[in-house]
């Protein structure tokens, strides 16, 4: 990972003072680096971490901190990872240029590895990403959802990210499809539990954290636990919550409303069995690989995912 973001700061250097400033500052406050880790866990059990797997991960982490840096202007955020955003501090401008910085920065890794496939299934997942992302604001204007859609959306939003690390971990390594298929489709369940169990932190009030309760609902966003809670046609207090849900505009007491009502009719507790079960299949299709330290590795990342508190 250090030889990683070696690589990353040296992909970002620029002779523009200003950009340099930026992704300094940035670059100070990392994430848990999930994707990349995931990109050269894929590459170890297919033979090995070399600069082909590194830059791969790179072009990855780079790529998922463009999309930050854009979300940041698109959602007018202040604070991410408990710093200031590009755009807070700067502008909005500066901030979508740094984010195409990153892009751009992104294409270079790539390129590095000499692997069309990896160029291939960065730009699938680029515009997979997107189109969810469409998806998910559409929905908002609907203001209606079902868990078959919810699970569509974060399959594109979140999901096909987590795929296409162990994807190019795998390419990196000349794997082939059919060598990748099991692993791909472990990835695709990590993404969706982790999605699935940031949505719950929507419904505690937990400074940890870092996000207020009923963000989510602030932004016309409806995730599992209340879609769940509202498929309850029984719940005496289905339609009331259903009438509610509708509204054009929720006020501070309507988010309240609806973040009580998933709580008390077990809508997180619904979302966490639906986590172990995809945690289950998830395990039981690393048994198509050699037992080893790295498909152990793979497990335990995936039962953090469940038992994270931010």
């Amino acid at each position: 990972m250090a030889r990683l973001n070696d690589i990353i700061r040296q992909s970002l250097t620029s002779d523009s003072t200003l950009m340099n400033s930026v992704v300094t500052a940035h670059l100070a406050t990392k994430g848990k680096q999930l994707r990349p880790l995931l990109v050269l866990l894929s590459g170890r059990l297919f033979g090995g971490i070399d600069d082909t797997v590194l830059n791969g991960g790179a072009a990855i982490e780079l790529l998922h901190n463009a999309s930050l840096i854009h979300d940041d202007v698109i959602d007018q955020a202040k604070t991410r990872r408990g710093a200031p955003t590009v755009s807070s501090v700067y502008d909005n401008h500066v901030a979508v240029l740094t984010g195409d910085f990153f892009i751009t920065s992104a294409l270079r890794c790539a390129v590095r590895t000499g692997q069309p496939r990896i160029l291939d299934e960065l730009a699938v997942m680029g515009s997979t990403l997107s189109l969810g992302e469409i998806d998910q604001i559409s929905n908002a204007q609907q203001r209606g959802i079902t868990e078959e859609v919810y699970m569509r959306v974060i399959g594109k939003k979140t999901a096909r990210l987590f795929e296409s690390c162990v994807a190019v971990g795998a390419y990196a390594r000349q794997q082939s499809e059919q060598s990748l298929a099991p692993l791909r489709r472990y990835a695709q369940l990590l993404g969706l539990c982790f999605q699935m169990k940031d949505d719950t932190f929507d419904y505690y009030d937990d400074p940890v954290v870092g996000k207020p309760t009923g963000n989510d609902l602030r932004e016309g966003k409806i995730t599992l636990p209340l879609i769940y809670a509202l498929s309850l046609t029984s719940h005496p207090r289905h339609a009331e919550m259903q009438q509610l849900v509708r509204k054009q505009e929720l006020d501070s007491a309507d988010i309240d409303t609806l973040v009580a009502f998933a709580r008390e009719a077990g809508g997180v507790e619904y979302t966490y069995d639906k986590m172990e079960q995809l945690r289950q299949q998830a395990c039981a299709l690393l048994d198509a690989y050699e037992p080893c330290d790295t498909i152990e590795a793979f497990k335990q990342l995936f039962q953090y995912i469940i038992v994270r508190n931010k």
